[in-house]
This record gives structure tokens, sequence and C-alpha cells, in this order.
């Protein structure tokens, strides 16, 4: 036997190396990561408008990495969603039957846009993308 009879991968392809295959996804650069997280954390300067710091942030810096815009159309679409439903909880306040209880929702949907906005900076901070669990995506 030779030595190429030894080795059985030589010349057979891999699954690296077959048709179709994608090559391994790249880690983010610091500096990608790091704009990805001011992206989800934008929204603390802002309590009014929670959308507005991350559609700017998206808007200047989407050029500069995919892994920016995909972090960034998320944030700006969660906080659209957050936006929602706080002027949603808002209006029930007003409703007589329902307004006692919708007292208490304005506060849980910030609590959970808290949370769930430093669970996602965390995770892009780490280089891996993260999406909204309950989130409309009027930005495609």
């Amino acid at each position: 036997m030779t030595e190429q009879d030894n080795n059985p991968t030589e010349g057979q392809a891999t699954p690296s190396t077959e048709r179709g295959a994608s090559p391994p996804p790249e880690t983010p650069s610091k500096d990608a990561r790091m704009w990805a997280m001011f992206c989800h954390l934008g929204f603390i300067p802002v309590p009014c408008l929670p959308f507005l710091v991350p559609l700017i942030l998206w808007l200047v810096k989407r050029e500069d990495s995919p892994f920016i815009a995909e972090s960034g159309k998320e944030a700006v679409n969660f906080q659209i969603t957050v936006t929602i439903a706080l002027v949603c909880a808002g209006i029930l306040n007003f409703i007589p039957v329902v307004g006692c209880a919708a007292v208490f929702l304005a506060p849980a949907i910030l609590v959970a846009d808290i949370v769930l906005a430093v669970m996602a900076s965390l995770k892009v901070n780490e280089g891996v993308a993260y999406r909204y669990p309950v989130c409309l995506r009027p930005i495609k």
C-alpha cells in the first residue's frame, strides 16, 4: 500500500469543500460587536422615543458591518414594538373597566424591555446574533 492508500480522506470531498457548503461564519470584529451592543442599549437615554437612538446608530453604522446592520435592525424593530405596546397600554388606561389593570401593564413592558435589551447586548458582545422573542419586524 502506498501512503495515499493509508489516508482515506485525501482526494475525497470533505463537508467544507463540497459544493454548496458555506464557509464558517466569521466572528464580528470587536468594533462591530461594540456598535451592535450600543444599538441594543440605545433606548436608555430617550425613554419617550426608545427607537430613536437605535435608529440613528443603525442608519449611520449599517454600512460598516453586516453584523451591525442586522443587530441594529433587530434593535429598531424591537423598540418600535415596545413603543406600540406602551401606546396601547396608555390607551387602555382610559377605559374604565380595564384601566385599573392596565396601570401595571406599562411598568411590565418597561421591565421586559430592559431585561431583553440587556440580554441582547450581552449576546451581541459575544459575537452572537440575537433575535427578540416577541417583536414585530416592520423593517425588513
